[in-house]
C-alpha cells in the first residue's frame, strides 16, 4: 500500500510529561484512507492534524455507523518503541466491522498505516514509565444521504494522543456501582463490538454512580439482569476462594486483549482461571462470606485496575480491606514489565517499530 506523507509546517512542542493526561493532547498529523463501493479502500495518506469535513446528511451523525480501536506505543529505556499485539486489535476492529456492516481492512495494510504513522510520530512517545503513545484507529460511514442502507462511502482514521501515568500516585483500587435498571448490550447486539452506541448507552448509569462517589458501573446481563458482564470500558475478574473467575464471552461483552493476555499470564503463574456464567446472587454471597478475595478491572488504558469496593442495592461491600491483591499486583507488573521492555516478552506479543 502506497501511504502519501504531508508533513506538518507547524510542528508542535511536546508538553511536559507531568502535565500529560488522556487524549486532552494530539500529535502532529493523522492517518485517513477512503472507501467507496466497488473501489474499495483508496487514498491512503498522512497528513497534519486538523478538523475533518462531514456532509450534514453523512451516515455516522444519524445512524451511529462507526466502531474503533484503541492500543498504546511504548518507549522502552532503550529508546525502541514498540506496539503490544497490534494484530489482536486489527482482527478486532475488522470483526465488529463485519458487524456494523462497514468495509474491513487488509490486516497488512492496517499494520501498515499503523507502523507508518507511530513512526513518523516516535517523538511525541513519552519517556516515562508508565506513560505512552495512545492510538485511536477509527471508522465511519459518510454517505450522503438519510435513507438506511448499507454504508458505500467510508473512511478510516488514525490520530494519536501521548498519555500520562494511568495511576499518577501508585495503583489505588477503585469503587464500584453495580448498576441494577439500565443495560449496557444484550446477546445478539452490539456488546461484543467496539462501537460509541455501547459507551454512549453507559452514560446515564455512569453519571448516577459518579455523583454518590463511585468511579465506574458493574453491568450486568441485558436478558436476566443477574449475570456480569464487565466493568465500564474494562472487562472484570474475580479471584474467589483461590480460583480466578472472568465473565464468559457471550457475545454481549467486548473480547478483551488485555483480558486474554491475563487469562495466558495467570495459568502460565498456575492459577486455574474458569471462564463461566457468575451470577450477582454468587458474587454477593462470596462478598459477604470473605471468599471473594481479590477483583480487578482489566483493559487497555489502566491495564489492571483493582477494585475496592461494591456497592449494591444501596449497602457497600469491601473486598480485601480496600487494598490491592497480590495476584492483581503481580498481573499489572508483569504485563507493564513486558509492554515497557522491562521483562522479557516470552509470549511473542511485542512489535517493534523501531
Amino acid at each position: 500500500m502506497e501511504i502519501k506523507i504531508t508533513k506538518t509546517n507547524n510542528p508542535k512542542q511536546m508538553i511536559s510529561e507531568s502535565e500529560l493526561g488522556f487524549g486532552k493532547f494530539f500529535s502532529d498529523h493523522m492517518f485517513i484512507m477512503d472507501y467507496v463501493a466497488g473501489k474499495g479502500w483508496h487514498n491512503a495518506r498522512i497528513e497534519p492534524f486538523g478538523y475533518i469535513s462531514l456532509h450534514p446528511a453523512s451516515t455516522v451523525l444519524h445512524y451511529g455507523a462507526e466502531i474503533f480501536e484503541g492500543l498504546k506505543a511504548y518507549r522502552t529505556e532503550s529508546g525502541e518503541i514498540r506496539l503490544f499485539r497490534p494484530m489482536e486489535n486489527i482482527k478486532r476492529m475488522n470483526d465488529s466491522a463485519e458487524r456494523m456492516c462497514l468495509p474491513k481492512i487488509d490486516e497488512n495494510d492496517f499494520l501498515q498505516a499503523l507502523t507508518t504513522f507511530v513512526e513518523l510520530e516516535k517523538d511525541f512517545v513519552p519517556y516515562s514509565f508508565g506513560t505512552s503513545l495512545y492510538l485511536r484507529p477509527y471508522m465511519f460511514g459518510n454517505d450522503e444521504t438519510l435513507g438506511v442502507h448499507t454504508v458505500q462511502r467510508a473512511t478510516f482514521m488514525i490520530i494519536a494522543s501521548p498519555s500520562g501515568s494511568y495511576y499518577k500516585e501508585g495503583i489505588n483500587p477503585v469503587k464500584i456501582m453495580i448498576e441494577s435498571e439500565d443495560v449496557r448490550a444484550v446477546k445478539g447486539g452490539t456488546g461484543a463490538v467496539k462501537c460509541g452506541g455501547n459507551y454512549a448507552a453507559s452514560n446515564r448509569a455512569g453519571e448516577k454512580a459518579s455523583k454518590v462517589g463511585y468511579s465506574q458501573v458493574l453491568w450486568l446481563d441485558g436478558v436476566h439482569r443477574k449475570y456480569i458482564e464487565e466493568v465500564g470500558a474494562m472487562n472484570v475478574m474475580f479471584k474467589i476462594d483461590g480460583e480466578i473467575v472472568t465473565p464468559m464471552l457471550t457475545g454481549s461483552i467486548l473480547p478483551g486483549i488485555t483480558r486474554k493476555s491475563c487469562i495466558e499470564v495467570l495459568k502460565d503463574m498456575g492459577y486455574k482461571v474458569n471462564e463461566r456464567l457468575l451470577s450477582i446472587d454468587e458474587l454477593i454471597e462470596a462478598l459477604e462470606n470473605g471468599k471473594l478475595e481479590e477483583a480487578w478491572g482489566c483493559g487497555t488504558a489502566a491495564v489492571v485496575s483493582p477494585i475496592g469496593r461494591f456497592s449494591y442495592n444501596g449497602k457497600e461491600y469491601d473486598v480485601n480491606d480496600g487494598k490491592i491483591g497480590d495476584v492483581t499486583q503481580k498481573l499489572y507488573d508483569t504485563l507493564t514489565g513486558i509492554q515497557w521492555g522491562k521483562e522479557e516478552d516470552k509470549y511473542g506479543w511485542i512489535y517493534k517499530i523501531c
